[in-house]
């Protein structure tokens, strides 16, 4: 069978709303999922955020990025509009670079307990240095919990020239 179910969808308050309000403080409680109709196979969703803004937690300044999040869904994934406005919430959340990309993957395992998922920040140059934290998961005592280690050995083994910030 195609396409969803009037059932299948009722949780998700979101998509579709015109009325949506967007948090300007961090809020994971945006968050919603749906079931995944294709939990026998594995694949990567990948999300691309080149719009993230946060605040350094000491100066208030802001710092802009790129987040990368790409996953293996098993039962339940993201929505796609609840993760948009979830991302915008950290508009005015201080925290370190490296936070806010765990802060990120913590809330999404705790949301769809992905088989695998990984975020990647990539943080335009302030005072002349870019900073681009990468983390990932992989479900422990199963293949991802290997793919996972694997992934972060080699990941950035072939880094971008900075040209293109």
């Amino acid at each position: 069978m195609t396409g969803r179910q009037n059932e299948e969808l009722q949780d998700l308050t979101l998509l579709g709303n015109q009325k949506v309000q967007y948090s300007f403080a961090y809020d994971p409680g945006i968050l919603e999922s749906f079931d995944n109709k294709h939990p026998y196979r594995d694949y990567f969703v990948k999300f691309n955020c080149p719009e993230f803004t946060s605040l350094c937690p000491i100066t208030g300044q802001p710092d802009f990025a790129t987040i990368y999040i790409s996953y293996i869904p098993d039962i339940k994934m993201v929505e796609s509009k609840s993760l948009k406005l979830y991302l915008f919430s950290f508009r005015n959340h201080g925290d370190f670079h490296e936070d806010c990309v765990n802060i990120i993957m913590n809330d999404l395992i705790k949301l769809m307990d992905p088989r695998y998922i990984e975020v990647w920040g990539k943080f335009t140059p302030r005072g002349g240095i870019s900073i681009d934290p990468y983390c990932n998961y992989g479900r422990p005592g199963t293949k991802y919990e290997a793919m996972a280690e694997q992934r972060l050995i080699q990941h950035d083994m072939y880094p971008e020239k900075i040209d293109n910030r």
